[in-house]
């Protein structure tokens, strides 16, 4: 009888060490173990994730949705600040359960993150100074143009292999773009519809530039740390539910981002 037992024991453990990962315990059991769902955001980012500095409060598309998934889960929410830059960090060092802060879907971050099915999608736009000499698209890729971008964001690769007479500038911080634009030292620099709407509607010195045909447009959602199946379904139940519910919709609508929703 003993040995049947330890027999029976012997088989149970190989079973489970060739149980595929998605079975094991995931991070959904986890968040609702503690009672808590750690969300990555950049506070900086204008209708995503933004915080007021008016108010102090934050605000966007992905604080709401946050919010409800917390809901979703009958967990309580924690804000973990973040960037783009220490995106792929935080994926790999149990930071947070999930980025909600308009993450591009980039072949390069795959590796290090799942994604979400998107809830938004944008291209790439340009801001250069209502004083200055470039006031349309067209104007932007010319000798003696210095194009900023932010490093870690996707429009980093793209003008890389878009630009073929202007100089590109990498820069660390948003802020940073704004400042080599302002002080003279670069022409434009690059975003998209979302913080090209901020720039529009909160400066009196930003033009934004529009390209004729979409530049890259590029899909954004909610990034996951790698391989856990259960959680990335989970995540994505919740995301197909907030489309058939209209509440993607109503916060769209309510930040300004109705052109960039995916809905479907």
């Amino acid at each position: 009888m003993k040995r049947a037992v330890q027999r029976l024991s012997f088989l149970f453990l190989g079973l489970s060490m060739l149980m595929p990962a998605a079975y094991a315990d995931s991070r959904l059991d986890q968040i609702k173990a503690r009672g808590e769902l750690k969300v990555c955001i950049w506070p900086d980012y204008f209708t995503i994730t933004y915080r007021n500095p008016r108010t102090n409060q934050l605000e966007g598309i992905d604080i709401d949705m946050a919010n409800a998934l917390a809901n979703w889960l009958d967990v309580k929410l924690t804000y973990v600040e973040s960037s783009f830059g220490t995106l792929v960090k935080n994926m790999k060092n149990d930071a947070c359960d999930i980025a909600m802060h308009g993450v591009g879907v980039r072949e390069s971050r795959k590796p290090h993150m799942d994604f979400s099915e998107p809830h938004l999608a944008s291209g790439i736009y340009a801001i250069s100074m209502k004083s200055g000499d470039i006031k349309s698209w067209d104007e932007i890729d010319q000798t003696g143009n210095v194009v900023v971008v932010q490093k870690g964001t996707y429009m980093e690769p793209v003008m890389r292999d878009y630009l073929k007479q202007a100089e590109l500038s990498v820069v660390d911080s948003f802020k940073a773009r704004e400042q080599e634009v302002q002080s003279g030292r670069a022409d434009v620099f690059m975003t998209d519809f979302p913080y090209g709407k901020r720039m529009a509607e909160l400066t009196r010195w930003a033009r934004l530039l529009i390209p004729e045909n979409p530049l890259a447009p590029t899909p954004y959602a909610y990034a996951v740390p790698k391989g856990d199946k259960v959680w990335l379904a989970e995540v994505n139940r919740f995301v197909a539910a907030m489309k058939e519910n209209g509440k993607l919709a109503e916060y769209a609508e309510r930040n300004g981002l109705t052109p960039i929703v995916v809905l479907k």
